[in-house]
């Protein structure tokens, strides 16, 4: 199987980390520090520059300047625990049935987010933040190889937008997005399980032949082992946000946001390896006879978009509630197509079939005194793999719960610090993901192995920005 095949086939899921950092799919949830005390449903709260990212209406909420800038880190433990994977021939897929070590110690995305109040009506904003991104490092012999080995995704995305204040009740945002993505992919090529699927047949003499005819040994099948691949790519995709925020009275507001989806071609290359066996005569004719080369390959997806309802109460000086339902069109991705310009092989279909999800969050806030805002949220985050025979190695994903704390300590009156943990537990995930094209088959692109376990999940994040008013 083509190994730059399946590689693009994850970076096209990418469209939707690691694991998911807290939103489901690749969405890297934590886009604000502030925003991630209350587990996300802050939404209409618009207390800083980071309603950029949640509803830019808030932006008018805003006086003079504000610029805030933070990190999240994102701390993962997951297992996986083999439970059948095969090759194409129905026999063991081999290798290790447990991993334990495939998710990263910590990776740390970025954010930052300014505004500016240009007179009564309007205000300007901008955000940069990571949207989506993901970090596995499956070892190169687990049992699950021929799906995935490894898979890294990072995305940026800068957000200019603006918000128009009509009256005391009616407030208008608007943004525009552009967003850059790339990913590194590698993957088992079986090619054990093609030599013994041959044998006996004429292909294999066939193979026995020139092998012998450019001077190989043919005893150095006996050894054969697993080829590999890798393949990177990457590409800009533009895209837009609205939100409208009403203001009921002073201390109850409700808004609703929606960001649009964004279509982009993840453009790279494949790189091969053969070095299948220790006879180097043997490995150039298997590669030769493999019908791969090195070479371009293209990929077009389309970010799934993004609907949310959200309310804010003040209930009094001390005291506030809030609450955030977010819907995601996740089902933009069903099967996905990899093609290869420039080549006569097969595409690869990937079956992927997501479902649409909701994510509910509730949270409040308890200012301690003048220099101290205490944050507290819940959230339950629906994964969008429908069944175990859709959910990939790329993407061990399953519905989720979150648990966060946050505060906000001031330094003086123009700066402060916003701090944030959340915990994230993962239902079990099982896997039973079979690929329908083998290598031997015609026309398609494929290992055809049978990938069955399950995952075991749960992260933790931390946030810390810093936050200045002028």
């Amino acid at each position: 199987m083509n190994p730059k095949y399946i590689s693009l086939l994850i970076a096209a899921a990418l469209g939707a980390v690691s694991l998911s950092a807290n939103a489901s799919g690749y969405r890297f949830g934590s886009q604000s520090v502030s925003s991630q005390g209350t587990a996300e449903s802050n939404g209409a709260e618009a207390a800083d520059a980071s309603t950029v990212f949640a509803n830019p209406a808030g932006l008018t909420r805003l006086e003079g300047t504000e610029i805030m800038g933070g990190i999240t880190a994102v701390v993962p433990h997951s297992t996986f625990s083999d439970s059948g994977s095969k090759r194409f021939t129905g026999t063991s897929s081999g290798g290790l049935t447990t991993q334990d070590g495939y998710a990263p110690d910590v990776v740390a995305a970025p954010s930052l987010y300014a505004s500016k109040k240009i007179n009564d009506q309007w205000t300007a904003g901008f955000g940069l933040f990571v949207p989506y991104g993901t970090k596995l490092d499956y070892d190169n012999n687990w049992s699950g190889r021929y799906a995935l080995t490894r898979v890294k995704l990072e995305s940026i995305a800068l957000n200019p937008s603006v918000g128009f204040k009509l009256n005391e009740q009616h407030s208008f945002g608007f943004g525009v997005t552009a967003q850059h993505m790339k990913a590194k992919l590698g993957q088992g090529v079986d090619v054990p399980g093609s030599i013994a699927a041959l044998t006996g047949t004429p292909q294999s003499a066939a193979l026995l032949k020139a092998i012998v005819a450019a001077g190989g040994n043919p005893a150095a099948l006996a050894t054969v082992k697993d080829g590999h691949g890798e393949m990177d790519g990457k590409d800009w995709g533009f895209g837009w946000n609205i939100g409208y925020l009403f203001t009921l009275d002073q201390n109850t507001r409700f808004g609703v946001a929606y960001r649009s989806s964004i279509k982009q071609e993840l453009k790279g290359n494949a790189v091969w390896d053969f070095n299948v066996t220790s006879d180097q005569v043997v490995n150039k004719i298997i590669a030769a006879n493999s019908g791969k080369a090195n070479s371009a390959a293209l990929v077009e997806i389309r970010s799934p978009e993004t609907f949310s309802i959200n309310g804010f109460h003040q209930i009094d000086s001390q005291w506030a509630v809030m609450g955030d339902a977010t819907w995601t069109r996740n089902s933009r991705m069903q099967n996905i197509d990899i093609q290869f310009p420039g080549t006569v092989q097969g595409d690869e279909v990937i079956r992927q079939q997501w479902k649409n999800t909701w994510r509910f969050s509730v949270g409040a806030n308890y200012k301690l005194n003048d220099n101290v805002l205490l944050r507290g949220g819940l959230a339950y985050d629906q994964g969008p793999v429908p069944n175990a025979t859709l959910r990939h190695p790329a993407l061990p994903d399953e519905d989720r719960t979150q648990l966060s704390f946050g505060a906000n300590w001031k330094l003086s009156p123009n700066s402060s610090i916003d701090l944030a943990y959340s915990y994230l537990h993962f239902k079990d995930a099982e896997g039973n993901y079979k690929n329908t094209c083998s290598p031997l088959t015609v026309g398609c692109t494929g290992n055809g192995e049978l990938t069955k376990g399950t995952w075991q999940t749960h992260l933790s994040l931390i946030g810390l920005a810093y936050n200045y008013k002028f």
